[in-house]
């Protein structure tokens, strides 16, 4: 579930949180006693100030999915008690589950979404990472696909017709 948390900071908004300290101690998800739910063992682990400097960051964000569980399937309790879903952005924003954040994401965080889905769609496309000099590429795509109210085929029309994807070299060879 941490790993999700990460995820949506990162993908999404294009705001990782640092790397986690040495001897970060393992998570029991459920408390010792094995009856907390996540959002409970999760506060307690927070208590830690070593924890919180990163936890206090992705717990809230991540909460808005805990109707999930691991594997993706949906569920209405964990541990017994039912899910409150709700979730906070790191800028103190407040949304009800996953239809919330989606929202969020695609209104008020509609900028940031789109400019690291562009990053993660080039970085794929061309096969490494993003280098300053790949920035005005990106806002160039970013100002095309605008046109055709940024759908994905526009995105990647325009990132297939960029320099950087024309003039890249094949690895292969």
């Amino acid at each position: 579930m941490v790993q999700r948390r990460k995820w949506l900071l990162e993908i999404p908004l294009g705001t990782p949180p640092p790397p986690p300290p040495p001897n970060v101690p393992s998570l029991d998800p459920h408390g010792k006693d094995g009856k907390l739910t996540m959002r409970q063992a999760m506060e307690m682990h927070r208590a830690n100030p070593a924890c919180a400097s990163c936890h206090s960051r992705m717990d809230p964000i991540g909460f808005s999915l805990e109707n999930y569980d691991g594997v993706g399937a949906w569920r209405d309790k964990d541990n017994g008690a039912p899910i409150d879903a709700s979730g906070k952005l790191p800028d103190g924003t407040v949304f009800a589950g996953p239809a919330g954040l989606k929202h969020l994401l695609l209104t008020q965080h509609r900028d940031e979404f789109l400019a690291t889905f562009t990053e993660k769609l080039m970085t794929y496309a061309l096969g490494r990472g993003l280098e300053p000099s790949d920035r005005p590429a990106e806002r160039a795509i970013l100002r095309g696909a605008a046109k055709q109210n940024y759908t994905i085929p526009a995105l990647i029309d325009a990132i297939i017709g960029s320099p950087q994807f024309q003039m890249r070299r094949n690895r292969s060879l």
